[in-house]
């Protein structure tokens, strides 16, 4: 049995603190000690860069989450809007003035972080279209005004990440919106239609991707055309996976991440150095440790008295899913290298930035589940 508390303003520290759900802590707590442990790993067992920053940021953001844990559920609901203009403004501002790494143009030097802006608009849209849909009557979802300006407000942070260029975050926020859109009512027709628009002008779309772009997509389809180019990823990731085995070839013994055949080993393709070292068993333990993050928030959203908790709550919960799908298909060879990095796994600041707060809001839901927002 999922236990409530009664909650409100006025309650003790020590009672929000029973609050808490502690499995859900721990839960990430448990994840984000293997990811040290994985990283640690792509350094080659050294305390080197990247696991001495990854160390830094699981730490520092760990404990803000606690913090926006505490934060009624009343403040992220009036400020929902503000978060996603907010944002938006710092998109733009990387897109135009941002930090240019590997052709794109899409981080914001803060000296301590390179913030990607695009990473916080995959929380920040989910945050708005909650406000935006919380107290709107089930009659009302399906008005041409009620889908076209969720729409507008989708359309212009996809524009600008795919002009960065990142069309891998900008599926990832349309996912993000769209899920929130499908879980307030919009009609399952509009989705069809948009479906068979997206696949009607796809010719079209694929005819402004950037060349590396549309070499991704003729890899998935035949990773051999360009073994040592495009291909070189997918194929170097399929072998590492397969040769893990049932229980994997032991901490520090991967010889494709040991041996630098796997590039980006640490970010977008740490699921596969992983299931090298630990194999089937190991990477079915991190699955289940997901499946309990996922299940907890939805759980968490499915108590709240009040839309906004139960839209974030199963908004969050479903993307984080799509994130994990998509980043271990990508590695698998089961969809395109669109770059997706793994929840609190991967390594990059703004990526566990984003996690971070949206648990610390599904807290906040949690504490503060028997409040009514008017």
């Amino acid at each position: 049995m999922y236990q409530t508390y009664s909650i409100s303003e006025k309650s003790t520290f020590f009672q929000k603190l029973r609050s808490i759900d502690y499995i859900l802590l721990l839960s990430v707590l448990i994840i984000g000690f293997i990811s040290i442990f994985a990283m640690y790993s792509t350094d080659g067992g050294e305390f080197l860069y990247h696991t001495q920053n990854h160390i830094y940021r699981f730490v520092v953001f760990f404990l803000m989450m606690i913090v926006i844990s505490f934060f009624n559920i009343k403040f992220w609901h009036s400020t929902g809007y503000l978060f996603y203009i907010a944002v938006l403004s710092l998109l733009f501002w990387a897109s135009y003035y941002g930090v240019t790494a590997s052709g794109s143009q899409r981080w914001i030097n803060l000296y301590f972080i390179n913030l990607q802006p695009s990473e916080l608009m995959k929380i920040a849209i989910i945050i708005c279209f909650s406000k935006y849909y919380h107290r709107m009557q089930v009659s009302n979802v399906n008005k041409l005004k009620n889908i076209l300006v969720p729409l507008v407000i989708l359309f212009i942070p996809i524009a600008l990440v795919v002009s960065q260029p990142d069309l891998g975050t900008a599926i990832l926020i349309a996912l993000s919106g769209l899920i929130v859109l499908w879980l307030a009512g919009v009609n399952a027709k509009y989705f069809f239609y948009s479906g068979l628009l997206f696949i009607i002008s796809a010719p079209f779309v694929i005819s402004f991707l950037k060349p590396y772009q549309k070499s991704r997509i003729l890899s998935f389809f035949d990773p051999d055309r360009d073994p040592l180019g495009a291909g070189y990823q997918i194929i170097q990731s399929k072998i590492a996976v397969g040769s893990g085995g049932l229980t994997g070839k032991g901490f520090l013994k991967g010889t494709q991440g040991y041996l630098e055949f796997l590039p980006e080993k640490h970010t977008d393709f740490i699921f596969t150095l992983y299931s090298e070292e630990f194999g089937f068993v190991g990477s079915l333990c991190l699955l289940i440790l997901y499946a309990i993050i996922i299940y907890r928030i939805i759980k968490i959203g499915s108590i709240s008295r009040n839309f906004f908790g139960k839209f974030f709550c199963y908004g969050f919960g479903s993307s984080i899913f799509v994130y994990i799908v998509v980043n271990m298909s990508m590695v698998l060879g089961l969809l395109p290298i669109v770059g997706s990095p793994l929840p609190i796994m991967s390594y990059g600041g703004s990526s566990m930035l984003a996690t971070m707060i949206g648990i610390g809001i599904v807290m906040s839901t949690k504490i503060y589940n028997r409040q009514i927002i008017s």
